[in-house]
Protein backbone atom coordinates (compact mmCIF):
# COMPACT_ATOMS: atom_id res chain seq x y z
CA UNK A 1 0.00 0.00 0.00
CA UNK A 2 1.45 3.69 -1.09
CA UNK A 3 1.63 5.39 2.11
CA UNK A 4 0.37 9.21 0.97
CA UNK A 5 1.32 12.22 3.44
CA UNK A 6 -0.96 14.93 3.40
CA UNK A 7 -0.79 17.33 6.12
CA UNK A 8 -4.21 18.45 7.15
CA UNK A 9 -4.47 21.71 9.34
CA UNK A 10 -7.36 21.68 11.52
CA UNK A 11 -7.39 25.13 11.00
CA UNK A 12 -7.80 24.85 7.42
CA UNK A 13 -10.96 27.13 7.16
CA UNK A 14 -10.06 29.98 9.50
CA UNK A 15 -7.16 31.29 11.38
CA UNK A 16 -7.55 32.35 15.16
CA UNK A 17 -6.21 35.54 16.03
CA UNK A 18 -5.73 34.87 19.55
CA UNK A 19 -2.88 37.60 19.19
CA UNK A 20 -5.52 40.18 18.57
CA UNK A 21 -7.49 41.55 21.58
CA UNK A 22 -11.08 42.51 19.79
CA UNK A 23 -11.35 39.41 17.90
CA UNK A 24 -13.39 36.67 18.69
CA UNK A 25 -11.93 33.23 20.26
CA UNK A 26 -13.34 31.33 18.20
CA UNK A 27 -12.37 29.36 14.28
CA UNK A 28 -13.82 27.57 11.46
CA UNK A 29 -12.83 23.69 12.28
CA UNK A 30 -15.03 22.91 8.89
CA UNK A 31 -17.47 24.45 6.60
CA UNK A 32 -20.57 23.35 8.72
CA UNK A 33 -18.48 23.84 12.37
CA UNK A 34 -17.38 26.88 14.63
CA UNK A 35 -14.93 25.99 17.61
CA UNK A 36 -14.57 28.54 20.53
CA UNK A 37 -11.31 28.54 22.65
CA UNK A 38 -14.06 29.33 26.22
CA UNK A 39 -17.96 29.13 26.34
CA UNK A 40 -19.70 31.49 24.09
CA UNK A 41 -21.80 34.67 25.77
CA UNK A 42 -24.70 34.40 24.06
CA UNK A 43 -25.60 30.68 22.78
CA UNK A 44 -29.13 31.74 20.66
CA UNK A 45 -28.79 29.75 17.36
CA UNK A 46 -30.30 31.50 14.57
CA UNK A 47 -33.82 29.95 13.70
CA UNK A 48 -33.96 27.64 10.70
CA UNK A 49 -36.41 25.37 8.93
CA UNK A 50 -35.99 21.59 7.60
CA UNK A 51 -36.14 21.10 4.04
CA UNK A 52 -39.85 20.61 3.17
CA UNK A 53 -38.60 17.30 1.81
CA UNK A 54 -36.67 15.37 3.44
CA UNK A 55 -34.37 12.71 1.34
CA UNK A 56 -35.61 9.28 2.10
CA UNK A 57 -34.25 7.54 5.35
CA UNK A 58 -32.60 10.85 6.85
CA UNK A 59 -33.58 13.47 9.52
CA UNK A 60 -33.06 16.95 9.85
CA UNK A 61 -30.74 17.95 13.00
CA UNK A 62 -31.06 21.53 13.83
CA UNK A 63 -27.97 23.81 14.56
CA UNK A 64 -26.99 25.07 17.58
CA UNK A 65 -24.43 24.71 20.32
CA UNK A 66 -22.88 22.24 22.06
CA UNK A 67 -20.47 21.58 24.06
CA UNK A 68 -17.97 18.43 23.22
CA UNK A 69 -16.71 15.92 25.53
CA UNK A 70 -16.76 14.80 28.83
CA UNK A 71 -15.51 15.86 32.20
CA UNK A 72 -16.38 12.73 33.96
CA UNK A 73 -15.22 10.79 30.83
CA UNK A 74 -11.93 9.25 29.50
CA UNK A 75 -9.00 11.30 28.92
CA UNK A 76 -9.53 11.10 25.29
CA UNK A 77 -13.04 13.32 25.90
CA UNK A 78 -10.93 16.23 27.66
CA UNK A 79 -10.92 18.91 27.74
CA UNK A 80 -14.55 19.66 26.73
CA UNK A 81 -15.06 22.69 24.78
CA UNK A 82 -17.97 24.73 22.98
CA UNK A 83 -18.96 24.20 19.54
CA UNK A 84 -21.30 26.16 17.06
CA UNK A 85 -23.04 23.14 14.08
CA UNK A 86 -24.82 24.70 11.17
CA UNK A 87 -28.04 22.11 10.42
CA UNK A 88 -27.43 18.87 8.47
CA UNK A 89 -29.38 16.12 7.90
CA UNK A 90 -28.60 12.28 9.01
CA UNK A 91 -29.14 8.77 8.28
CA UNK A 92 -31.88 7.71 10.49
CA UNK A 93 -29.77 4.79 10.90
CA UNK A 94 -26.41 2.64 10.04
CA UNK A 95 -26.09 1.59 6.61
CA UNK A 96 -27.41 -1.19 5.83
CA UNK A 97 -26.05 -4.49 4.25
CA UNK A 98 -28.69 -4.20 1.65
CA UNK A 99 -28.09 -0.75 1.27
CA UNK A 100 -24.49 -1.26 0.47
CA UNK A 101 -25.36 -4.44 -1.93
CA UNK A 102 -26.93 -1.84 -3.69
CA UNK A 103 -23.29 0.21 -4.02
CA UNK A 104 -21.64 -3.19 -5.00
CA UNK A 105 -24.05 -4.02 -7.43
CA UNK A 106 -23.95 -0.74 -9.02
CA UNK A 107 -20.48 0.15 -9.35
CA UNK A 108 -18.37 -3.19 -8.98
CA UNK A 109 -17.01 -1.40 -5.83
CA UNK A 110 -14.75 -4.18 -4.10
CA UNK A 111 -14.40 -3.94 -0.49
CA UNK A 112 -10.66 -3.76 1.34
CA UNK A 113 -11.58 -6.87 3.02
CA UNK A 114 -12.62 -8.46 -0.09
CA UNK A 115 -9.20 -7.54 -1.84
CA UNK A 116 -7.47 -8.55 1.67
CA UNK A 117 -9.26 -11.74 1.15
CA UNK A 118 -9.98 -11.71 4.86
CA UNK A 119 -11.24 -9.39 7.93
CA UNK A 120 -11.47 -9.23 12.21
CA UNK A 121 -14.18 -11.60 13.75
CA UNK A 122 -14.36 -11.79 17.48
CA UNK A 123 -13.72 -15.70 18.39
CA UNK A 124 -16.03 -16.43 21.49
CA UNK A 125 -14.37 -19.20 22.67
CA UNK A 126 -10.36 -18.33 22.32
CA UNK A 127 -11.61 -14.65 23.65
CA UNK A 128 -9.58 -13.12 21.02
CA UNK A 129 -9.47 -11.26 17.31
CA UNK A 130 -8.36 -13.48 14.46
CA UNK A 131 -8.61 -12.92 11.01
CA UNK A 132 -11.13 -15.46 8.82
CA UNK A 133 -10.75 -16.04 5.53
CA UNK A 134 -13.52 -14.93 3.38
CA UNK A 135 -14.81 -12.94 5.79
CA UNK A 136 -16.35 -9.51 4.22
CA UNK A 137 -19.21 -7.55 4.35
CA UNK A 138 -21.64 -9.91 3.25
CA UNK A 139 -20.31 -12.43 5.37
CA UNK A 140 -19.07 -10.43 8.43
CA UNK A 141 -18.38 -13.40 10.85
CA UNK A 142 -17.06 -15.60 8.24
CA UNK A 143 -18.68 -18.05 5.86
CA UNK A 144 -19.36 -20.58 8.76
CA UNK A 145 -21.76 -18.43 9.76
CA UNK A 146 -23.33 -17.32 6.64
CA UNK A 147 -24.56 -14.63 5.24
CA UNK A 148 -25.99 -11.39 6.90
CA UNK A 149 -29.78 -10.22 6.26
CA UNK A 150 -30.37 -7.18 4.64
CA UNK A 151 -31.65 -5.44 7.47
CA UNK A 152 -28.20 -5.64 9.67
CA UNK A 153 -25.87 -2.49 9.46
CA UNK A 154 -22.91 -3.53 7.26
CA UNK A 155 -19.92 -4.01 8.94
CA UNK A 156 -16.46 -5.25 7.50
CA UNK A 157 -15.85 -1.80 5.44
CA UNK A 158 -12.80 0.63 6.21
CA UNK A 159 -13.02 3.97 6.73
CA UNK A 160 -11.91 4.07 2.74
CA UNK A 161 -15.00 1.50 1.59
CA UNK A 162 -17.18 3.89 3.75
CA UNK A 163 -15.70 7.43 2.57
CA UNK A 164 -16.36 5.66 -1.02
CA UNK A 165 -20.51 4.62 -0.18
CA UNK A 166 -20.71 8.39 0.91
CA UNK A 167 -19.69 9.52 -2.25
CA UNK A 168 -21.83 7.23 -4.22
CA UNK A 169 -24.39 7.90 -2.10
CA UNK A 170 -23.96 12.42 -2.99
CA UNK A 171 -23.81 12.22 0.77
CA UNK A 172 -20.26 12.51 3.35
CA UNK A 173 -19.42 11.03 6.21
CA UNK A 174 -19.71 12.82 9.86
CA UNK A 175 -17.61 15.16 11.59
CA UNK A 176 -17.41 13.90 14.88
CA UNK A 177 -18.32 16.98 16.66
CA UNK A 178 -21.40 16.92 14.17
CA UNK A 179 -22.43 13.31 15.24
CA UNK A 180 -22.06 13.99 19.20
CA UNK A 181 -24.01 17.14 18.24
CA UNK A 182 -27.01 15.27 17.36
CA UNK A 183 -26.36 12.88 19.93
CA UNK A 184 -27.34 15.07 22.57
CA UNK A 185 -30.50 15.78 20.61
CA UNK A 186 -29.00 19.39 18.67
CA UNK A 187 -30.26 20.37 22.45
CA UNK A 188 -26.69 19.98 24.33
CA UNK A 189 -27.91 17.43 26.55
CA UNK A 190 -26.01 16.52 28.93
CA UNK A 191 -27.82 13.14 29.29
CA UNK A 192 -25.39 9.76 28.88
CA UNK A 193 -27.15 8.30 26.20
CA UNK A 194 -29.06 10.37 23.73
CA UNK A 195 -32.31 8.61 25.31
CA UNK A 196 -31.50 9.31 28.61
CA UNK A 197 -29.33 8.00 31.66
CA UNK A 198 -30.37 4.32 32.09
CA UNK A 199 -30.12 1.25 28.94
CA UNK A 200 -33.61 0.04 29.88
CA UNK A 201 -37.25 1.77 30.29
CA UNK A 202 -39.79 -0.09 32.02
CA UNK A 203 -37.32 -3.20 32.23
CA UNK A 204 -37.02 -2.58 27.86
CA UNK A 205 -33.69 -2.49 26.73
CA UNK A 206 -32.59 0.54 24.37
CA UNK A 207 -29.95 -0.47 23.23
CA UNK A 208 -27.81 -3.31 21.88
CA UNK A 209 -24.10 -3.70 24.26
CA UNK A 210 -23.08 -6.63 25.82
CA UNK A 211 -24.69 -7.93 28.78
CA UNK A 212 -22.12 -9.03 31.04
CA UNK A 213 -18.42 -9.27 31.66
CA UNK A 214 -16.60 -8.89 28.47
CA UNK A 215 -15.18 -10.97 27.10
CA UNK A 216 -16.54 -13.93 30.00
CA UNK A 217 -20.23 -13.92 29.57
CA UNK A 218 -22.74 -11.99 27.75
CA UNK A 219 -26.30 -12.66 29.25
CA UNK A 220 -27.94 -11.38 25.94
CA UNK A 221 -30.78 -10.01 28.08
CA UNK A 222 -31.24 -7.38 24.78
CA UNK A 223 -31.94 -10.42 22.76
CA UNK A 224 -28.90 -10.12 20.55
CA UNK A 225 -25.32 -11.14 21.08
CA UNK A 226 -24.10 -9.41 17.88
CA UNK A 227 -25.52 -6.95 15.29
CA UNK A 228 -29.03 -6.56 15.94
CA UNK A 229 -30.97 -4.90 12.86
CA UNK A 230 -31.20 -1.60 12.70
CA UNK A 231 -34.03 0.68 14.35
CA UNK A 232 -34.80 -3.10 17.09
CA UNK A 233 -34.30 -0.38 20.07
CA UNK A 234 -36.03 2.84 19.11
CA UNK A 235 -35.10 6.01 17.94
CA UNK A 236 -33.58 9.01 19.98
CA UNK A 237 -35.99 12.39 20.66
CA UNK A 238 -34.73 13.59 17.58
CA UNK A 239 -35.38 10.39 16.02
CA UNK A 240 -32.61 8.92 14.80
CA UNK A 241 -31.99 4.74 15.73
CA UNK A 242 -28.45 2.77 16.91
CA UNK A 243 -26.76 6.08 18.19
CA UNK A 244 -25.59 4.05 21.27
CA UNK A 245 -24.56 0.30 20.82
CA UNK A 246 -25.14 -2.31 17.96
CA UNK A 247 -21.90 -1.28 15.62
CA UNK A 248 -19.18 1.59 16.01
CA UNK A 249 -19.39 4.43 13.17
CA UNK A 250 -16.82 6.00 11.10
CA UNK A 251 -16.67 9.48 11.07
CA UNK A 252 -14.96 11.72 8.22
CA UNK A 253 -11.95 13.21 11.48
CA UNK A 254 -8.38 12.03 12.34
CA UNK A 255 -8.35 11.17 15.70
CA UNK A 256 -6.71 13.97 17.56
CA UNK A 257 -6.67 14.86 21.03
CA UNK A 258 -9.10 17.70 21.96
CA UNK A 259 -6.67 19.69 22.57
CA UNK A 260 -4.88 19.23 19.71
CA UNK A 261 -8.38 20.10 18.20
CA UNK A 262 -8.23 23.72 20.70
CA UNK A 263 -4.62 23.95 19.81
CA UNK A 264 -4.91 23.55 15.85
CA UNK A 265 -2.30 21.11 15.89
CA UNK A 266 -1.91 20.34 12.31
CA UNK A 267 -2.40 16.55 11.72
CA UNK A 268 0.05 14.55 9.79
CA UNK A 269 -1.78 11.93 7.68
CA UNK A 270 0.41 8.38 7.75
CA UNK A 271 -0.90 5.14 7.09
CA UNK A 272 -0.92 4.56 10.72
CA UNK A 273 -3.22 7.20 11.33
CA UNK A 274 -6.50 6.48 12.94
CA UNK A 275 -10.01 7.66 12.21
CA UNK A 276 -12.41 8.14 14.45
CA UNK A 277 -15.63 6.10 15.18
CA UNK A 278 -18.52 6.72 17.49
CA UNK A 279 -21.36 5.20 19.32
CA UNK A 280 -19.75 1.78 20.83
CA UNK A 281 -20.89 -1.62 19.73
CA UNK A 282 -22.73 -4.92 20.98
CA UNK A 283 -19.35 -5.70 22.14
CA UNK A 284 -19.01 -2.89 24.75
CA UNK A 285 -20.00 -3.12 28.15
CA UNK A 286 -18.84 -0.21 31.14
CA UNK A 287 -16.04 -2.65 32.95
CA UNK A 288 -14.12 -2.55 29.28
CA UNK A 289 -15.81 -0.29 27.13
CA UNK A 290 -18.31 2.33 27.98
CA UNK A 291 -18.06 3.83 24.28
CA UNK A 292 -21.52 4.03 23.65
CA UNK A 293 -21.99 7.23 25.88
CA UNK A 294 -22.80 10.24 23.55
CA UNK A 295 -18.99 11.32 24.26
CA UNK A 296 -17.49 7.86 23.99
CA UNK A 297 -14.67 7.90 21.44
CA UNK A 298 -12.64 5.45 19.51
CA UNK A 299 -10.48 4.38 16.70
CA UNK A 300 -8.78 2.46 13.70
CA UNK A 301 -6.87 2.81 11.01
CA UNK A 302 -8.24 3.86 7.75
CA UNK A 303 -7.84 0.08 6.35
CA UNK A 304 -9.61 -1.76 9.33
CA UNK A 305 -12.54 -3.90 8.61
CA UNK A 306 -14.06 -5.15 11.83
CA UNK A 307 -17.30 -7.12 12.43
CA UNK A 308 -18.56 -4.69 14.96
CA UNK A 309 -17.62 -1.57 12.92
CA UNK A 310 -20.17 0.24 10.41
CA UNK A 311 -21.14 3.73 9.65
CA UNK A 312 -24.18 6.03 8.66
CA UNK A 313 -23.98 9.56 6.12
CA UNK A 314 -24.67 12.62 6.64
CA UNK A 315 -25.53 15.29 3.90
CA UNK A 316 -25.36 19.40 4.05
CA UNK A 317 -28.48 21.45 3.46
Amino acid sequence: MRTSLTIIALSSFALLFSCQPDAPKQFNYAPTITVFESEPTTKTAPVSQPPATLPDGMVYVPGGYTQIGSETGLDQEKPVFWTFIKPFLMDQHEVTVGQFREFSTATGFKTEAEKFGDAGVFDDKTKEWDLIKGTNWQYPYGPAAGPAPDNLPVTQVSWNDAQAYAKWAGKRLPHEIEWEHAARNATNSQMIYPFGNELTASNKPLANTWNGRFPDYDAVTDGYHRAAPVGTFGTSPLGLADLSGNVWEWCDDPKVSYQDVLNQTPVRITEQTERVQRGGSFLCEPGWCHGYRVSGRSGSTAETSLMHIGFRCVKDV
